[in-house]
């Protein structure tokens, strides 16, 4: 790829959107790696040219990596981008060095990436009923994970893993909504309240959205027309 509109300076460009939480894993995994970056925002409302030429899926992230050509390399999906970062980076792994283990964290990160989906519904939906099934859902899904997680801090221990680079982003979510009101969903779980709270200090998860991120939610929540805005707290109910 040497077509790509912005120039970057760095050799890994990171394309992205101010929400997507899938971005977030990735500026997640560039800054636990101390990666040298630059970032790049695009209106995913009305994408550019050159992205739509670059990204197969049309999709962010893309991680675009400067070749010995002096062109682009583009790759896409973050799970993709996680694994290139740990196998070509240095700093601090975010894999286990066991197989097995490294293994039982891809599952974990995938289960991650159901709850996202189950997210899309909760966060989007117009239907109140639909609203408190997803609620349900993600109560129970968050239960599983409790019953997985140890002493912490952090998904497995005390090392910082791309499993907690794919949970962050979702914790993130549940800062803006808890505005709202009491979902109920974490009641009841303090191993996952420990953990949220872990990874809301960590210096990475916090770089990985800009200032403006809680504003930018709650619009998109009412461009949507979201049931969640006039959802009561689960006590009130």
């Amino acid at each position: 790829m040497d077509h790509l509109s912005p120039v970057a300076s760095s050799a890994l460009l990171l394309v992205s959107h101010h929400l997507c939480p899938y971005v977030q894993r990735a500026a997640i995994a560039l800054a636990e790696k101390r990666a040298p970056f630059e970032r790049i925002n695009i209106d995913l409302a009305d994408k550019p040219g050159w992205f739509l030429e670059i990204s197969p899926l049309s999709k962010v992230p893309l991680l675009c990596v400067r070749n010995g050509d002096g062109g682009h390399d583009v790759l896409f999906e973050s799970s993709v981008i996680c694994e290139y970062l740990e196998e070509t980076q240095d700093g601090r792994r975010l894999h286990p060095a066991d197989p097995l283990t490294r293994a039982r964290h891809r599952g974990w990160m995938e289960f991650g990436s159901s709850i996202l989906s189950d997210l899309w519904v909760y966060e989007t939906t117009q239907d109140r009923a639909q609203l408190e099934t997803k609620r349900q859902v993600l109560a129970s899904k968050f239960a599983t994970i409790e019953e997985e997680l140890t002493s912490g801090p952090y998904f497995a221990g005390d090392s910082f893993s791309l499993v907690d680079a794919v949970f962050a982003p979702i914790f993130r979510y549940f800062d803006v909504f808890d505005t709202i009101g009491d979902s109920g969903i974490f009641a009841g779980l303090p191993r996952v309240q420990a953990w949220r709270k872990a990874l809301s200090e960590r210096p990475s998860v916090k770089a990985a959205v800009g200032p403006d991120y809680a504003g930018r939610l709650m619009a998109f929540l009412r461009r949507h027309d979201a049931v969640l805005l006039q959802q009561p707290s689960v006590s009130e109910a």
